[in-house]
């Protein structure tokens, strides 16, 4: 069922373009690229374990009768900052920019930051990888994050959103495209394991830079604290190591003095647990999250509640998930039995 279920990624998921199906069988190396590295993999078993190990955390926090957060050690904070993500479309029209930030400021949920995709002034897919890109292309960057920035004023921040899709000289010139933007971060322009090239990036621009979300366990995430090379960590539970494998690498960041801001870009489940984690982290100044993270038709009662762009931390034991089983028994994927059926 794995094999199948990861083909049928391949060919149905959301980024077609990089599956290998129905193409050439001899563009071998194309394939491998597609597959391996256009769009970081994380391991599925990873994956798994890391659910299962925030699992434990919540039923930890049922059986003491405690939210995540007290058994993390506390709550540094009640509310999560949040950053959210920007509407695509055409990037390169000042008219386009005017409606989409007036949509962006009138979202009820008040966000202050946005993330921005670059793919969208380059003219490609998202996670397309680009091994160099033309000046021309940097000139395209600079207006339409220039325009971002006219549009929404200076009261709303810009997460400059890339997805590995860079090459050293590349990143280099993108910085230098959106330095007078003053971005909030510059996130993912390079491959995400650790190289000397994120150092060769660090001594080229003062944009604040970011990474983080495909790295599992502390030992990925050390040699960026060691060498400074960023200067936030964004480790997503689901792809790090659970809440355990996450906290392990915080604590580590702490020392160095680099934030954390989680990855958070699933459902219900990964919200709450994303921000019980936040809620118990010194070093955590914000969270990632969807604009419709509040939008949970899993949740029985106790949706995520965000007002003037953060999340309120639940109370209730464990990670605060109130589950409508009747709706999770209706959305079972094909054959897959209930639980008290097993």
């Amino acid at each position: 069922p794995a094999a199948r279920d990861a083909i049928s990624v391949l060919e149905h998921g959301r980024l077609p373009h990089l599956s290998p199906i129905g193409k050439d069988p001899l563009a071998i190396q194309v394939h491998f690229h597609n597959m391996f590295y256009a769009y970081p993999q994380r391991g599925r078993q990873m994956r798994v374990l890391s659910g299962i190990d925030i699992a434990l955390w919540d039923l930890a926090g049922k059986l003491l009768g405690q939210p995540v957060s007290k058994l993390l050690g506390g709550n540094f904070r009640d509310e999560i900052p949040l950053y959210s993500h920007c509407a695509g479309g055409d990037f390169l029209s000042k008219e386009a920019w005017r409606e989409r930030a007036q949509g962006l400021q009138d979202d009820p949920h008040g966000f202050k930051a946005y993330k921005i995709d670059i793919h969208h002034p380059l003219g490609v897919p998202m996670q397309q990888y680009i091994p160099s890109i033309s000046t021309d292309d940097a000139r395209k960057v600079h207006r339409a994050y220039t325009l971002a920035r006219e549009a929404l004023g200076d009261d709303i921040d810009i997460i400059v959103h890339c997805h590995c899709e860079l090459d050293v000289t590349s990143a280099i010139r993108v910085a230098q495209a959106i330095e007078p933007i003053n971005p909030l971060f510059y996130e993912d322009p390079l491959a995400p394991e650790f190289s000397e090239s994120w150092l060769a990036l660090r001594r080229a621009t003062r944009l604040p830079l970011m990474t983080g979300e495909n790295i599992a366990l502390a030992e990925q995430a050390l040699p960026f604290l060691q060498h400074q090379a960023v200067n936030y960590l964004q480790p997503d539970l689901i792809n790090s190591g659970g809440i355990t494998g996450t906290r392990m690498i915080a604590d580590l960041a702490a020392l160095y003095r680099i934030p954390i801001c989680l990855h958070n870009v699933s459902g219900l489940a990964l919200n709450m647990a994303s921000q019980q984690f936040s809620a118990a982290l010194f070093n955590c100044p914000m969270m990632e999250c969807t604009r419709t993270a509040d939008h949970a038709p899993e949740a029985a009662s106790n949706a995520p509640v965000i007002k003037n762009g953060k999340m309120l931390v639940s109370t209730l034991p464990g990670l605060g998930l109130d589950l409508d089983q009747d709706y999770l028994k209706a959305n079972r994927a094909e054959g897959e039995p209930w639980w008290d059926e097993q």
